[in-house]
């Protein structure tokens, strides 16, 4: 199982991924509250996999996606997007995150994208 960090604006998001995450066996090793965070986060932590919202302030997902990436192309991110962004989804896709999820979350679905990517 992974060690994850977990990107979200969202208190309440990150709780919920948290939740089904560590349900599923996975350890969390830290949380970013946007881009920035996530990407300082990253470098301390090393995790295994990052959870990265696409819409964020200061810096949001995709920009953050980039920057982890040129830190360490063998990055594994999942991004999370609502419904209805799909253009960001492929945007992030080619810039090198390895798959997404959509809120609402979804229990099996977020456990199996991440055991996708580990496993790649």
């Amino acid at each position: 199982m992974g060690k994850i960090l977990v990107v979200d604006d969202t208190l309440f998001m990150r709780t919920l991924l948290k939740n089904i995450l560590t349900a599923g066996g996975h350890t969390i090793v830290g949380e970013g509250e946007d881009g920035d965070d996530g990407v300082a986060k990253y470098k301390e932590l090393k995790p295994d996999l990052v959870t990265m919202d696409v819409v964020m302030p200061k810096m949001n997902g995709i920009e953050a996606l980039k920057a982890i990436r040129g830190i360490d192309p063998n990055a594994r991110v999942i991004m999370c997007t609502a419904v209805g962004q799909e253009q960001m989804v492929k945007l992030a896709i080619k810039n090198g995150a390895k798959g997404y999820i959509v809120k609402p979350f979804q229990a099996p679905k977020v456990l199996e994208e991440i055991k996708s990517v580990l496993g790649s």
